[in-house]
């Protein structure tokens, strides 16, 4: 969860410090917003390509140095000394993602008994709204009071904290199945698999081609001030986390009702927040909405796909990892296409009609993701 938690945290972080950074280099909200596109498209490579080119070391020893690449890529952002180099930090931030979420997302059946599983699994997505609550509000605090370097520095440090804590806690986790490409190819040619790539590309385009630059909105159509902006996304994160453990636990009983839901709340917040977030009540209440919808929205995604590969929980946990984080650079690209000819208030309309196809393509799907 403490690994996840970092990798979140710092592919996340440039959406609140997307301003500052911007400024920095003299760049547009849509060319920033290139941070936030180029780790997905690098993590939905890595994430087959290093599985697979692993497949026989030490899980432990894997999540290991990933956790010290991730260091590197948070120094170098702290130190870029131009925009070039924030993306070189980016794609080696992109490699890293591809590769933990892979491996790690997965392992809650190997660390703890049967009967604590599904609790487990909820602990260690958890990471994804805690990036929020906790890693982008202070990062964006950091970021304010000392720059934004600052706050990818203390991510570093951070990180280096993780890496000591996941080579003395985790135990040897030797592979017990071998992910290769021929596995990967068979996932994809079921039906649960191919409906679930659908619905994650949706909901997921939905949220990060809104998300990316909800702070730009919060700024231009709330008018609210940096720190209203750090309160606003700490919300969110409450919400988030909220919505993982409620929807999350659900999900695992109930998987099609629980994504429905998720997606139509998402679906709600967004299209509503150019109507009524023009002042803060309005965004406080929809941003809350907001973060409840989202927070189940990884686990359940991820809980499609091992439902549709119950023998190969890895390789479904590969899948799920590609799938998401390319779209996340898709929903990014897109978003700020949108936001540099259009607006944010149009971007926000068009996240919601993408939301609403992903409750409509899960409710036609019939039976389990199987």
């Amino acid at each position: 969860m403490t690994g996840i938690f970092s990798l979140v945290t710092t592919e996340i972080l440039p959406i609140g410090l997307l301003t500052p950074i911007g400024a920095s280099f003299r760049i547009s909200a849509g060319t920033a917003g290139l941070m936030m596109a180029l780790p997905g498209i690098v993590a939905a490579v890595a994430a087959p390509v290093v599985t697979v080119a692993t497949r026989r070391t030490d899980r432990r020893t894997v999540l290991c140095v990933l956790m010290l690449a991730l260091v590197l890529a948070d120094l170098l952002n702290a130190l870029a000394p131009a925009y070039w180099a924030v993306l070189v930090a980016r794609i080696v931030l992109g490699l890293v993602i591809g590769a933990f979420w892979s491996i790690g997302a997965g392992l809650a059946p190997r660390l703890v008994p049967e009967a604590r599983q599904a609790r487990a699994n909820a602990v260690i997505f958890s990471a994804v709204p805690l990036g929020s609550v906790l890693g982008v509000p202070a990062g964006v605090f950091l970021g304010h009071l000392a720059g934004w370097r600052t706050a990818f520095a203390a991510m570093a440090a951070l990180t280096l904290i993780v890496f000591a804590a996941l080579a003395v806690s985790l135990p040897p986790l030797p592979p017990q199945t071998v992910t290769s490409l021929s596995v990967l190819r068979g996932l994809l040619r079921t039906r649960g698999a191919r409906t679930g790539i659908a619905v994650t590309f949706l909901v997921v385009t939905a949220h990060f081609g809104t998300y990316t630059y909800v702070t730009p909105f919060l700024q231009d159509v709330t008018h609210a001030g940096p720190n209203l902006v750090t309160v606003l996304l700490l919300a969110y994160g409450v919400a988030g986390i909220a919505g993982n453990f409620l929807v999350g636990t659900w999900a695992a009983r109930a998987l099609r009702p629980a994504f429905v839901t998720a997606a139509c709340l998402l679906a709600a917040s967004t299209l509503l927040l150019p109507v009524i977030g023009r002042t803060t009540p309005g965004a406080t209440v929809l941003l809350l909405l907001w973060g409840l919808a989202y927070g189940a929205v990884p686990v359940c995604s991820q809980l499609w796909f091992r439902t549709a590969a119950p023998h190969a929980p890895e390789a479904a946990t590969v899948v799920f990892t590609s799938s998401f984080q390319a779209t996340i650079s898709l929903g990014a690209l897109l978003g700020g296409a949108v936001v540099d000819t259009a607006s944010t208030s149009t971007v926000m309309l068009l996240g919601g009609l993408t939301a609403l196809a992903t409750a409509l393509v899960v409710r036609l799907h019939a039976g389990s993701p199987d």
